[in-house]
């Protein structure tokens, strides 16, 4: 069973409990082990100034490139990311692909006044949403689904951290091949 590699991509030294955290998360809702990666390379070509953001796209491909080249690859950072559509991303995964990306930018929105615990879980949830599109999961219409939209933190923090029963029922047809 290939494992889920996330790896710390921003340019601040790395969280270790909250990487381990967004790690716990990953294990248990797509059962698989997670590993750490670790390199000192940085998708630094994915920064647009004119718009001060970091393109996720252009981090996805740099992800499959630079990383281990097996299994779903997730790069945290600390860095503010963007679609070309919208004015920010609080990540992107390549549906049915072999990368993620989560930033933590956007979701220390409140941090500093509800406590780091916030953070923890906002990251866990996010980078279990972002994993669940390299698995080939949509976006569900279950609020609380950890694969419902977000367009703000305010629905990051209504979700909950696990797949609800349809989008699990969905990740097993996936993995094993059963009815699309």
């Amino acid at each position: 069973m290939d494992p889920i590699f996330i790896w710390w991509i921003g340019e601040a030294a790395p969280d270790r409990a909250l990487l381990d955290h967004a790690a716990l998360h990953l294990g248990r809702a797509f059962g698989r082990p997670v590993r750490e990666w670790s390199s000192p390379e940085r998708p630094r070509h994915a920064y647009d100034p004119k718009r001060k953001q970091h393109l996720s796209g252009a981090i996805l491909k740099w992800l499959l490139e630079a990383g281990p080249g097996a299994g779903k690859v997730l790069g945290v950072t600390d860095r503010d990311l963007f679609i070309p559509i919208l004015t920010y991303v609080f990540g992107e995964g390549q549906l049915g692909g072999g990368a993620a990306v989560v930033s933590i930018a956007r979701l220390l929105e409140d941090v500093e006044l509800i406590g780091p615990q916030l953070l923890l879980e906002r990251l866990a949830k996010e980078a279990v949403h972002e994993v669940g599109h390299a698995f080939g999961l949509l976006h569900c219409a279950t609020p609380v689904c950890v694969m419902a939209r977000s367009s703000g933190v305010r629905n990051v923090d209504e979700k909950k951290p696990e797949l609800c029963s349809e989008c699990r029922r969905r990740l097993e047809e996936l993995q094993t091949g059963g009815p699309r």
